[in-house]
């Protein structure tokens, strides 16, 4: 149990359903936790295959949530306004430390250190959203609601960029920073089609 009393999913856990999106982005915390330990003790094409799966997990994961999940916790509870702040300014700083590690070799003598700051980095960020985002959201979303947002993460997920861009604030504009700018305007239709769908 995490210290905001909701059980982390352990990464690939097959009794987990996909249709609650608490429980599907704490699972999604699981995998990336596994793949900072993948690229921490691989080495050479291992370790630099390892980093390209960890970067794409992270972009997917927190345009999904910038796209679904931060929207509704700003109206979902009170304070969440500020807890939605807190957590785009965690975000923000990784997607630098992360574009940084994006364009270096990852046998470079720096590449280490600056991943284990990451990882501490985001680590801390996940038991932020943990602790007052996806707490509240499981207490004041309906069942229905958590289901519809899961469908939500998923299409956002399919649509999301695969590397960071730092200074961008929203998954969306990341997005357009892609070879094709109508790729935001169609991550956006997926995503209201699957939250009302």
């Amino acid at each position: 149990m995490s210290e905001s009393g909701i059980r982390t999913p352990q990464a690939g856990e097959d009794r987990t359903p996909d249709d609650d999106v608490v429980d599907l982005l704490m699972r999604q915390h699981g995998d990336i936790r596994n793949l900072f330990d993948e690229v921490e003790r691989s080495t050479g094409d291992a370790r630099k295959e390892a980093f390209h799966r960890l970067v794409r997990l992270l972009a997917v994961h927190e345009t999904a949530e910038e796209e679904v999940v931060h929207p509704v916790a700003r109206r979902a509870f009170p304070g969440g306004e500020g807890i939605v702040e807190d957590r785009l300014a965690e975000e923000r700083a990784a997607k630098e430390t992360l574009s940084a590690l994006d364009g270096m070799d990852t046998d470079d003598p720096r590449f280490l250190p600056q991943l284990l700051a990451l990882r501490m980095d985001v680590q801390q960020h996940a038991r932020a959203e943990e602790r007052y985002e996806f707490t509240h959201l499981r207490r004041n979303a309906d069942p229905g609601r958590l289901a519809a947002m899961a469908k939500g993460v998923k299409a956002a997920e399919a649509m999301a960029p695969t590397r960071p861009h730092p200074g961008v604030e929203s998954g969306a504009a990341n997005v357009a920073l892609g070879p094709v700018a109508a790729l935001v305007d169609r991550t956006k239709d997926a995503v209201r089609r699957a939250m009302e769908g």
